[in-house]
């Protein structure tokens, strides 16, 4: 039977992070703070959005992270999202910085006795009773900010502790599933930094007509070295045209509206007693809430639909200050007010998406100066853009497609991931099921 020991008994060392100042001063350190909400983030090793503050040198000393620290977040939680959230820190996290590390004043850090626990070991622990609630009577809702009671949640809280090399097999177990979940993330940067060079090679800075214009005649160097198939390259280069025109676009090549290349629906949300969370009828998508990582997801349903995506749609949030975010629909949903999806011509949708990435800023400039920022259709179909030759764009979305494909291959798969690690986290820490029943599983989703 596994010993019961204590949260703050497996501790060597805890702290409350820092938040510093936003600009350079005498006796302050630069650090890179890492905040709760950038929790989800950081897990896969995305620091994207971590900020750099300003922290004074004593405080910076003390609570600089190291590698097997733990996060946990207590203070700014919601009733759907509650305080006591986690992430661990592995060594390849003080890769993606030049600064030093820290936590943000409303998380505190975790280092623990490395003879008693593995902290990973203890971070599945964690992640384990945060996901089924059982540290819920700890996150208290004062008047303004809701807090974690962490002191008397360490001085109470008792940890199962079976000895170290159990405690190693789940926690790699566990760790092998977010490991795949990483690459994968990984692999889809890559693959859609692929797309938008293309896009920017052919439609933005025009290279196949540039280098046409330097005298490249070898059809495999106009193309910048894309195919390596002489016959296909050449294909390809003969949509483009060897001399620019005044605009400064290729010649023949025109600006025009957004509305030439994609139908715009703007979602209209159903009356809301037609909603329910049922599953019954249409899942609604009418802002953030129904976005997933990269697709809508269910959460809502309305058994009165109004108008309706279909498989493919770029669907973006039009209200509000998450204006702008998007996602793309596996399926049929209702789409309200909130949202609208854009529709490319037939064979045409990855250069409609690949377009509107590209071209975010500009677009969302149209909400500038705005109390409460919104894109009417007419802002979406208005929308100034390259409307180059329907030969060239379906060129670009044949090249593109499969890149999309794959990535969509790699999102679902890890929704796989996820959900057998979720499964496995609680049987796992309980006991329920075995280690070896574990890794068949582990290696059956992968």
């Amino acid at each position: 039977m596994n010993k019961l020991v204590l949260l703050r008994d497996l501790l060597e060392f805890t702290r409350d992070g820092e938040w510093g100042k936003g600009e350079a001063r005498d006796g302050l350190v630069e650090m890179a703070v890492i905040r709760g909400t950038d929790f989800g983030a950081v897990r896969f090793n995305d620091f994207s959005s971590v900020p750099t503050r300003f922290i004074p040198e004593k405080a910076a000393a003390r609570k600089k992270l190291q590698p097997g620290d733990i996060l946990l977040e207590t203070a700014g939680g919601t009733k759907d999202q509650p305080t006591g959230r986690t992430v661990f820190l592995s060594p390849r996290h003080f890769t993606h910085k030049s600064v030093p590390l820290i936590c943000a004043s409303f998380s505190r850090f975790l280092r623990v006795k490395k003879d008693l626990v593995e902290p990973r070991y203890l971070f599945w622990y964690l992640q384990s009773i945060y996901e089924s609630r059982e540290m819920l009577p700890y996150h208290i809702q004062h008047t303004g900010v809701a807090r974690f009671q962490y002191t008397d949640f360490a001085s109470q809280w008792q940890i199962p502790i079976p000895d170290i090399d159990h405690q190693t097999a789940i926690a790699n177990v566990l760790g092998s599933l977010d490991d795949k979940i990483e690459l994968n993330r990984r692999m889809n940067e890559t693959l859609e930094a692929m797309a938008q060079a293309i896009f920017r090679d052919w439609f933005v800075d025009f290279g196949p007509t540039r280098r046409k214009l330097e005298g490249a005649a070898d059809p495999i160097t106009v193309m910048g070295g894309l195919v390596q198939d002489a016959e296909r390259a050449q294909a390809l280069a003969d949509l483009f045209p060897a001399a620019l025109g005044d605009d400064g676009l290729p010649e023949g090549w025109n600006a025009g509206r957004l509305d030439e290349l994609a139908e715009v629906h703007m979602g209209a949300s159903p009356k809301g007693d037609t909603y329910n969370e049922d599953g019954v009828g249409t899942p609604l998508a009418n802002g953030p809430v129904e976005f997933g990582d990269y697709f809508l997801v269910e959460r809502k349903w309305t058994t009165s639909p109004t108008r309706l995506s279909q498989v493919g749609d770029f669907v973006i949030c039009v209200r509000g200050s998450t204006t702008g975010r998007h996602v793309f629909a596996d399926g049929v949903y209702c789409l309200g007010r909130g949202v609208a999806a854009l529709r490319g011509l037939p064979g045409e949708q990855d250069f409609v998406n690949t377009t509107i990435i590209m071209h975010l800023d500009t677009l969302l400039q149209k909400t500038t100066g705005s109390v409460f920022p919104n894109l009417s259709g007419d802002d979406i179909r208005s929308f100034s853009c390259l409307v180059p030759p329907k030969s060239v764009r379906r060129q670009f979305s044949l090249l593109a497609e499969p890149l999309r494909m794959r990535i969509w291959h790699n999102v679902h798969e890890n929704h796989t991931l996820a959900a057998t690690r979720d499964l496995l986290l609680p049987k796992l820490m309980s006991g329920e099921i075995r280690l070896s029943e574990a890794e068949d599983l582990v290696e059956a989703a992968q």
